[in-house]
Formats: structure tokens, sequence, C-alpha cells
């Protein structure tokens, strides 16, 4: 099943590597060295087209360092937006696509083997090419544009060293058509993947491997918030959006695309991407949400051997397991290593793991044309209808969308790729491959799954949670459809979204943006008053640090359960939430929901009176040793750095930093910031959380508002490196300039791209 070739040879022999599975692969990207690799020598063809397009393009860069691109053709427009993007921050584009051709050992050696080998069961290059020359004409050229852009930029700038990808192809996006945060294909675990092709590969043999299966709500809920406001509650008479994805800090930038076909959009677009991924036009917005609506399966496949290859069980029938042979590359030392896979699939799909005995298929939308072409002509819709349409691509598995648009219409849709089933099996759970009752029948169409439009209740929100609650009493009724359609659990942020959305009347910008930073942390209101239970239970019994202990209860009976840096409360109750979590988890029953609710749920339930007590003395036992008092602010601790705009930032107590008052999305905070310690640190710094997040109002004229977290630039000591991070950390947001009266007035530069 899996052979070491082990075979040391210097990285700049690995031609016979290409001419497997990448063949099509220009030779240039076979240099492995992190940093030997330089451009290939360009044709003068190729840079004489790249020249005259760079002509037509014109850059504007506002004085946040905002690159508003303009084009003739929504070609040129891309063409552009991919010279920016990285002029910005190559290293991210480079990475993201390093990920999704699956080569990401050849950069990291070994251990990233199988993370690669999930890349290539799905879908690797040859498959890419293939759909790239079926493409229409129009995705051609706009895949054109994206590979022009990128390999313009890297033959203007001779200087930068690609970790690998020396020339960028046109059929690449289509490995990563999506714009989430790893696509569909994270939820499929590494680990037990490696497990099975690790092992001996016979029907019956039970891989072996620490991996566990991870109950999908159990990683914290950073997600995204989307909010959308009908005209009847807006100070204005127009439709509301809030835009604000949770994602890895500086995931996605900030980007304006204008062409005169018809281009017009504002937005966040994921590095090397070329469509805008959470954004609006001057018609309408749409907000992403990841969704676990479900949209692919785990099918339980009996095999047997046979001949020289294996069988599966479908009805009555023994099908063939088709097998592909690859060979993955991998660094090793100052070489590189092969390893050559035979990789096995069912007609449900790649087959990633083994259970009881059984191999496990797993069946997901594939279509990387449709999800591209989606994520495309959505930046170009006109309103409700028009974007409707462009769902019925069902080329969106792993988002809800939050809409809104200039006629007034609100919707919400929950996920979009959705396959038919027979409701009568359980989908949350591997189900029989050999019953043909289990195959997929068809995709819903867009009518049919959970969605609202234009609720009486006047507004919308989603924040990764049920749909069964988007609209408060109009929100959809769940009788009504298939459960495989909404597993979601409810979760803190979405208990506060609507108690503050439902509360409030009238909404404008401005008060949108108060909504999206209200400061309640939901979850307290369900963890404090056990613990100051307890206290009255254990109170007069002999306890360590007892007055301190009674100072710090009474701080915690009167803390209003709101965040902010001036918080002590804030403070003990998130150290102590988590010790105590910590604690609980160990006593887990498997039939505990460890979803966001769940987990609260389990850390009141799962210990005891004195452990809750004794759990906030070794609080405060921590904090005065780390701290000198455990009297701390919460902004003393949960800090804002960035120091040198890699991918995995470092952080040090010693260097400047901000303070930070909203938190983790687990407590119920709607701005979220997760953050930790790091080795050396006794502060926390934050890496996951509010990214690119605006709001938008749909009129005659748009009015818009956003901000990044820390700035446009990667590169430490430029301008636009951390300029926004003050109003960032504080929750305040900067002007749009969406129309050119209005970029002529805030101009930094205006530049084609190859300008000196």
């Amino acid at each position: 099943m899996v052979h070491c070739v082990c075979r040391l040879r210097p990285f700049r022999s690995l031609g016979f590597v290409l001419l497997f599975n990448l063949l099509l692969l220009v030779p240039a990207l076979a240099q492995v060295p992190a940093k030997a690799a330089v451009a290939q020598a360009f044709s003068q063809k190729d840079i004489s087209r790249w020249q005259q397009r760079a002509r037509q393009v014109t850059i504007t860069r506002d004085t946040w360092g905002v690159p508003h691109i303009y084009g003739k053709t929504d070609a040129d427009v891309v063409f552009g937006l991919l010279y920016t993007q990285c002029e910005d921050d190559f290293g991210r584009v480079e990475e993201n696509y390093i990920t999704a051709i699956g080569r990401l050992a050849e950069i990291e050696g070994e251990s990233a083997l199988y993370h690669d080998l999930r890349a290539r069961l799905f879908l690797d290059s040859a498959q890419a090419v293939a759909i790239y020359r079926k493409s229409p004409v129009w995705m051609k050229s706009l895949l054109d544009a994206f590979a022009d852009g990128t390999n313009y930029y890297l033959y203007t700038h001779p200087d930068v060293r690609p970790k690998l990808l020396t020339r960028f192809e046109p059929w690449m996006p289509l490995l990563f058509s999506e714009g989430s945060i790893g696509g569909n294909i994270s939820a499929v675990s590494i680990d037990r993947i490696k497990a099975f092709y690790e092992a001996a590969g016979v029907p019956g043999h039970k891989s072996t491997s620490n991996h566990t299966d991870v109950n999908p709500y159990e990683r914290e809920s950073i997600g995204s918030n989307g909010f959308a406001i009908a005209p009847n509650k807006s100070a204005t008479g127009h439709a509301l959006l809030l835009i604000n994805p949770h994602t890895s800090f500086y995931f996605r930038s900030e980007v304006h695309m204008v062409s005169r076909a018809g281009l017009n959009a504002y937005g966040a677009v994921t590095w090397g991407q070329f469509f805008i991924y959470q954004g609006f036009n001057e018609n309408c917005g749409w907000m992403h949400t990841t969704s676990y609506a479900d949209s692919m399966d785990e099918y339980l496949e009996t095999v047997e051997k046979k001949g020289d290859g294996y069988v599966y069980k479908y009805g009555t029938e023994q099908r063939a397991v088709r097998a592909r042979t690859v060979r993955l590359s991998y660094k090793s030392g100052n070489g590189v290593a092969y390893k050559d896979f035979t990789m096995y699939f069912t007609q449900h799909g790649p087959i990633a793991g083994e259970k009881d005995g059984k191999w496990i298929a797993i069946d997901m939308m594939n279509a990387p044309l449709n999800a591209l072409s989606q994520s495309y002509l959505r930046t170009k819709a006109t309103g409700y209808d028009s974007y409707k349409q462009v769902m019925r691509l069902n080329g969106n598995a792993s988002n809800n969308t939050i809409f809104a648009d200039k006629n007034g219409t609100i919707a919400y849709w929950h996920g979009n790729f959705m396959p038919r089933r027979d409701p009568k099996f359980n989908w949350e759970q591997p189900v029989d491959g050999s019953n043909p009752a289990t195959d997929w029948k068809g995709l819903h169409p867009v009518e049919d799954i959970v969605q609202v439009r234009n609720p009486t209740t006047g507004w919308i929100q989603n924040c990764n949670a049920t749909p069964f609650t988007v609209s408060g009493t109009s929100s959809p009724d769940p009788k009504k459809y298939p459960a495989y359609m909404a597993p979601d659990a409810q979760n803190y942020r979405g208990i506060n979204a609507d108690r503050v959305l439902s509360h409030k009347k009238i909404f404008t910008l401005d008060t949108l943006i108060a909504a999206a930073n209200d400061p309640h942390l939901a979850a307290f209101d369900d963890l404090i008053p056990p613990l100051l239970n307890a206290w009255q239970t254990v109170g007069g019994e002999p306890v360590n640090k007892k007055a301190d202990l009674e100072e710090a209860i009474k701080l915690l009976a009167s803390w209003d359960r709101n965040y902010g840096t001036t918080s002590v409360g804030q403070t003990l109750a998130i150290f102590w939430a988590e010790k105590l979590q910590r604690l609980a988890r160990t006593r887990a029953t498997a039939d505990q929901p460890l979803d966001n609710l769940g987990m609260v749920i389990m850390a009141n339930q799962n210990t005891s009176v004195q452990e809750k007590i004794t759990a906030l003395a070794d609080v405060l036992t921590d904090l005065t040793r780390d701290f000198g008092t455990w009297k701390l602010p919460w902004g003393e601790v949960n800090r804002y750095q960035r120091l040198t705009g890699k991918t995995q930032e470092s952080y040090d107590d010693k260097q400047p930093s901000l303070p930070v008052g909203f938190t983790s999305s687990a407590w119920g905070s709607l701005a979220a910031f997760a953050a930790k310690t790091y080795p050396g640190t006794k502060k926390r710094y934050g890496s996951v959380g509010n990214s690119f997040v605006a709001v938008v109002e749909f009129g005659k004229r748009l009015k818009a508002r956003s901000v990044v977290t820390g700035g446009q630039s990667s590169q430490p000591g430029t301008a636009h490196f951390t300029d926004q991070a003050p109003l960032y950390c504080k929750g305040q947001f900067k002007d749009v300039l969406f129309y050119p009266e209005d970029v002529k007035k805030h101009v930094e530069r205006t530049y084609h791209p190859g300008d000196k």
C-alpha cells in the first residue's frame, strides 16, 4: 500500500517525479529548497503579453493601502488583483497553493506527507488540468489572468525567492475553489488516512492510530458572524449587512475590483484567489459563515482480496476497488525522498480510513469548476433573484449565506451543496456502503434547503449555530426539513446575537457596529451561578487563600459578565472556566455533547462544588505567580501583537503590544479574539478571530465601513503593517472608499503592475 523509495537525490534532479502524477506541472516547480528557488526564465512572448496587459490595469492604493484595481475586462482586474496580492503577501499566496496542490511535504518534510496524500485522494493536478481545458472561455480567461498576474509579479521582482512554486499555472485555482479555511477536505482526518495507508491493507485488518473521531463542535467555536437588517428596522429604510468572518489572522486581504464589464466588488479575498469571498457590490452583499450542514458522508465498505486487487460488496454484486499509484516527494535533509502510495477508490469516493475492519470511503462535493464559477459569479449578482440563480450551481459545500440587497431583501440559506438521502438512515454516522439505499439520489435544489427570506422580525443572524433560531420567531421550522440538512447545535454567540438583535428596534451603521461588538459573555450566565452557589456551600470550611477567595467571589458576583480591557472579573472568570473545563473533559462520557453549550454543561455537572472553589483558588495562585497580583485587568493579559508578518507569528512580552477587550467566541463573545500563551510568554496573544469586518448600507448610494486585523501589508516597518491595529483592538471602523470620487480624495499611490 505504501512503498518507501527513500532514495536521496539533490533537489534539482526531480524531473522524473514530475512525469509521474504532476506531468503537466512545469519542471521549475520541482525545486525544493526554501531559500534557493528562483523564478524560472520566462519567455519573451510571455513577458510581452504581461506587459501589454499591465498597461490596461490601474491600481490605486488608498491611504490605508487598500488596492482599488481598475481594468477594461474582468480578466484585466484579476491580473491586477493577483499582482497586488503578491505585493502585499506573496508568502501566503504561495503557501495556499502549495497546500492546495498537495506539495507541502516538499517544504516541511515527511511530517506533511499525509497532508499531501489527502489532497491527492480527492483531486490532483492532472484532473485539474483536464477541467481547465474543458472550462468555458470566460473562466479560462480568468484562470489565465490569475497565472499571468502572479508570474508577472515574480518576473518584476527577481529578488523574491519562492519556497517552491517558481511558476504559477492557470489550473491551480481549480484545486482551491471555495475560499473557506481549508475547504471541505479539511474535515477529513489526516491521522486516520495515515493509519490506514501505513497498515497492511488487507480487509479485516484493524489499523492502529491515536486518532479518535472528534465531535465537529468540540473545537473552539471560532467560526463567523453575519447579521442582516431589513428596511423596517433601519433608520434610513435601507437594508444593512454585517460581515464578520472569524479566521486565522491575516488569512484574507481587503480589495476593490472594478471592470468596465460590470464588475464592482469590494471585500475580503483569500490569498491567491481571484474572487471577493465575503463582501458586496452596489446591488447586494453576502456573508458566509462556516456551516455544519451535512454535505459529505462516510461509507463503510466490505472489502476482500481477489487476485491482485480488491473487491467490495454492493448489493448482490462484487465490484472492483479502483487502485491508483501516486508518488509523493518530501524534503529529507539536503535532498528529497519519495514514497509511493497505492490509493483506493470505490463508487462512493476515495478510501480515507478504516473502522471495525471495514474501509471508509468518503463522498463529498467534487465539482471544482462549479465551485469556482459560483464563487466568482456571485460577485456580479444584481439582487436576490440573481444571487439565487448563481446558487443553483450547488458549488458551495462548506458555508451558510447571509444576504442583503438594495431592494430591501434580506435572506439566509443554510448550506448549498446538499445531497438527497434516504432519511431513515443516521447520516451523522458512517453508513453501510453495501446497501444501495444509502447512495445519494442527486442534489437538493436551492428551494429545498433551510432558508428564510424577509422575516417579519426584520433581522437575520447566523453565528455557526442552528438555522432554527436565525430570525427569532420568524425562524425556519425544523419539522419541514430532514435532520441531515441542519444538525448544527446552538452556541453562545447565537444566543447573544438573538438577544442583541431582538431587543433593538432601529439600526444605523453605528448601532450595527455596536451590536457586532456587544460585550456580553453569555456563557458565564450559566457558569458563574454554580460557582457562587458552591461558595455558599464550602465558604465556611477551611480553604486556601480564603480572604482572597472571598474578595474574588464578591468581584465575580458583581461582575456584569461583559468584556472590557479594565475588567478583573473577566480575567478571573475566563482563567477559572478554562481550568474547570480541562478537568471536566477528563470525565466526559461518550454520550455527552462537546458542542459550545455542552462544554459548559459538562463543566458544571462533571465537577464538584469543592473542585469549583479549588479551581478558583488555583487561578489566584497562578496569576499572582505570573503577574505579581491576581487583580489583573483583562487588557493586561489579552494582547494584540504583530512582529514578523510570517504565517507563524512570534510573540514577545518585552515587545510592544495592544490591549484587547473582546475574547474567545467560546464564551459568547460576538467579536472574537482567541488568544493563548506561547513559549516564553506570560501574556496571551491573539491569532484567530475577527479578521476583515465590515458593515454595509444598501441604498441609492452605498455606504460601508470596515477594519482588518493589523493592516494590509505583511512587511514589518511598512506604513500598513499595523496601521489599523488601534481601530481593530477597540472595535472601531474606517470608511470604505467605494466610489471613484471618494478614492481620489485619499490616494496614496496610483500605478500599473510592474511600475517602479
